[in-house]
C-alpha cells in the first residue's frame, strides 16, 4: 500500500479509537490490576478490539504487536520484517486521573525501525503524525495538519520533558547535570511529541518503559528532524525479543552531548 494512503487510514483508524476511549472515559469506569500491576480499564480493551479489527483490514498481511494482547513468542516474531505496534491506550494512569494526557499510539515498524507513526490524544482532540519519506505533522480538531519540527539549538533555560507517573531519582540526578531548565511533567507518549514540535529540549527517559509506548512517538521525532538513543549511543530499535526498552534520551538538538549527561 501508497505510503500516504497507510498513514491516512491508521490515523483516521487511531481517532476512531479516540472517540470508543472518550465514551468509556465520560462514564463511571471500573479499574482493574494487571499481573505487573499496572492498571486496565474497558476503555484499553475496547480501543485494542477496535485498532486489531482495523488494522487488519487495512493491511492484512501485517502482524500485530500490541500491549494488550497475547505475544507471539519471539521465535515467531524474529522473523516478522514488519510489524504493528500498538499500545491502544497510553497512559492508563493519566485516564484513570482523569487529567488527558493519554493517547493511542500506532506504529508501522520496518527492519527494527519505526518508519509510521501515529500519536492521537483524544481529550486534546490533537494527533501527531508521521511517515518516512513524508515528514512529521499535527493536527487539532477538524483542522489540516501542519508540519513540525524540532527547536534547533537548545533553549535557556533548558527545556526538558518529564514523565508525571514515573518520575525517579535518576531523572533527578539527570536534571542536577544540566543546569538551569525547565521541567515539564505530562503522561504518555507526548513526551516525545513535544520534543518533535519544539515544545521542549529533551526527554531522558532513565525507567522502565515498552516497544508500544515508544514507536509511534518515536517516529513522529525522528520524522521532525530528532533522535531517540540508547545510552550506547545507538538507535533504540524494537521487535527485539525482551520487549522492554532499555533507558534512553530523545532530543532535538544535535550539538549537544546529551549522553554524557545521563552517564
Amino acid at each position: 500500500m501508497d505510503p500516504n494512503q497507510l498513514l491516512l487510514e491508521a490515523t483516521a483508524l487511531a481517532r476512531e479509537a479516540g472517540r470508543a476511549i472518550l465514551e468509556i472515559y465520560a462514564s463511571s469506569f471500573s479499574v482493574q490490576e494487571k499481573e505487573d500491576r499496572s492498571p486496565l480499564t474497558e476503555a484499553d480493551l475496547r480501543s485494542e478490539k477496535l485498532i486489531l479489527a482495523g488494522l487488519k483490514r487495512i493491511a492484512p498481511e501485517i502482524p500485530v504487536l500490541s500491549e494488550e494482547s497475547a505475544q507471539a513468542p519471539y521465535s515467531t516474531r524474529r522473523n516478522w520484517s514488519r510489524l504493528w505496534v500498538v499500545d491502544p491506550l497510553d497512559g492508563t494512569k493519566e485516564f484513570v486521573q482523569r487529567n488527558g494526557e493519554f493517547t493511542v499510539n500506532i506504529a508501522l515498524v520496518d527492519s527494527q525501525r519505526p518508519v509510521l507513526g501515529i500519536v492521537h490524544a483524544p481529550v486534546l482532540e490533537r494527533t501527531y503524525y508521521a511517515c518516512e519519506g513524508v515528514g512529521a505533522f499535527r493536527s487539532d480538531a477538524q483542522a489540516a495538519g501542519k508540519p513540525i519540527r524540532v527547536a534547533k539549538k537548545r533553549q535557556a533555560p533548558l527545556r526538558v520533558v518529564g514523565s508525571r507517573s514515573h518520575r525517579g531519582s535518576s531523572l533527578d540526578a539527570f536534571l542536577s547535570r544540566v543546569g538551569p531548565h525547565e521541567l515539564v511533567e505530562v503522561g504518555s507518549s507526548l513526551k516525545l511529541c513535544l520534543v518533535a514540535e519544539g515544545q521542549a529540549d529533551v526527554y531522558p527517559r532513565l525507567g522502565p518503559t515498552s516497544e508500544w509506548d515508544t514507536a509511534a512517538g518515536q517516529c513522529v521525532l525522528e520524522q521532525a528532524g530528532g533522535q531517540v538513543l540508547k545510552l550506547d549511543g545507538e538507535p533504540l530499535e524494537y521487535n527485539r525479543e525482551n520487549t522492554l526498552n532499555p533507558n534512553f534520551i530523545a532530543f532535538a538538538d544535535a550539538d549537544t552531548d546529551w549522553l554524557a549527561l545521563v552517564k
